[in-house]
């Protein structure tokens, strides 16, 4: 896709603060971030989401994953989350793969959920 943001990220095109990048996978931070550490995880070959992955894409899934928890390591995250918003319904603005990256707050997550109790 010509004209996707993400796209011209990944081939240099536009500049990122790019925490992680090989030959599949590129990784940056948010320029509009929703947590002290919100980095997004791309494939570097263009998906529109989450929805139009094919099964022989699948272990790029597991890339992204991967690669989210090996960041999270090195930003010395207690806790965080990891999250694909697909279709604008979903919450997707970039209609490019995306796994976000969230954490860094100082006592955990403002919205998170309470223990269950039985």
């Amino acid at each position: 896709m010509t004209d996707c943001i993400f796209c011209k990220i990944s081939k240099s095109e536009l500049p990122s603060d790019t925490v992680f990048a090989d030959n599949e996978v590129l990784a940056f931070r948010d320029i509009h971030p929703k947590a002290p550490v919100h980095v997004l995880i791309i494939p570097k070959k263009h998906i529109d989401s989450i929805h139009h992955i094919e099964s022989a894409e699948a272990s790029l899934i597991s890339k992204l994953v991967y690669t989210a928890k090996d960041i999270a390591t090195s930003e010395r995250l207690k806790g965080y989350k990891l999250l694909f918003n697909v279709g604008r319904e979903g919450g997707q603005v970039v209609d490019h793969l995306h796994l976000h990256l969230l954490g860094g707050w100082e006592g955990g997550s403002p919205d998170a959920v309470a223990p269950f109790k039985e």
